[in-house]
């Protein structure tokens, strides 16, 4: 480093004994050489922290190799409840070290759940089906799948349910995360909007939280659950818009009758 400093000075002095030079240049000179000196320290600080990185996956590829060994033997086995633990262990080292197919990984985590009799649980209740379901006999209008004419695709999030009563109307998403601990939050100024009628503003969340409080995801591929509460549609409307400003979330064409 002390090498680099010097070679930054003495080309800058080197270039001010130039019979055209001036002050703009002198400037330039040491403004150039700051610039060239932060991104070679940039760059050995980039090299260094691979350096940490691809030791630490070599030293914790033997414990996730174990504990990925052991959770196919108890799953064999049928031990649901260790065997789930087992890769949920792996799935924390894979997130950090990526040493095999996550997806797989966590579906075969999201499978126990429901086989350990755990789905209470998650994982982390992102996938606990029970957590929002209310009765939907006191909604007038329910319906799965509720959109007509499809949405912009450019959004991992989907409409799984709608339902509609005098009082509010209620959005069920699905979001699946691409990444590890994928976040996740909704701005309070979304809202819904049927056609020749005013915004209606985002009036409560279940399973989700409004920002700038994030909902993290933990592994890529795994999926949260949430609702969205808004006020009541007009009775005569067929059809509405979810919008997030701002955002990629524009649903279009979505049923409510």
């Amino acid at each position: 480093m002390k090498k680099i400093l010097m070679m930054v000075l003495v080309a800058g002095i080197a270039m001010q004994t130039n019979a055209q030079w001036n002050n703009w240049h002198t400037t330039q000179a040491i403004s150039g050489g700051v610039g060239i000196l932060g991104s070679i320290i940039a760059s050995s600080e980039r090299k260094k922290a691979m350096e940490i990185f691809e030791r630490e996956k070599t030293q914790f590829q033997s414990s996730f190799a174990r504990a990925y060994d052991e959770a196919k033997e108890l799953e064999a086995d049928g031990q649901w409840a260790d065997a789930l633990d087992k890769f949920e262990e792996a799935a924390k080292l894979n997130c950090d070290y990526g040493y095999t197919d996550q997806k797989s990984l966590t579906l075969k985590i999201n499978s126990l759940y429901e086989k350990a009799g755990r789905t209470e649980e998650g994982p982390s209740i992102l996938n606990n089906k029970t957590t929002i379901l209310p009765d939907y006999s006191r909604y007038r209008f329910s319906m799965q799948n509720p959109i007509s004419k499809g949405k912009k695709d450019n959004t991992q999030t989907k409409i799984v349910r709608v339902s509609c009563s005098d009082t509010e109307t209620r959005i069920e998403l699905e979001c699946e995360a691409d990444m590890p601990n994928d976040q996740l939050y909704i701005k309070s100024d979304t809202y819904i909007r049927s056609k020749g009628s005013d915004k209606l503003r985002l009036r409560g969340v279940e399973n989700v939280t409004v920002a700038p409080v994030v909902t993290k995801i933990p592994w890529p591929y795994q999926k949260l659950r949430f609702a969205l509460i808004f006020p009541a549609l007009p009775i005569t409307a067929e059809e509405f818009e979810l919008v997030e400003p701002s955002s990629s979330w524009k649903f279009k064409n979505i049923r409510c009758r």
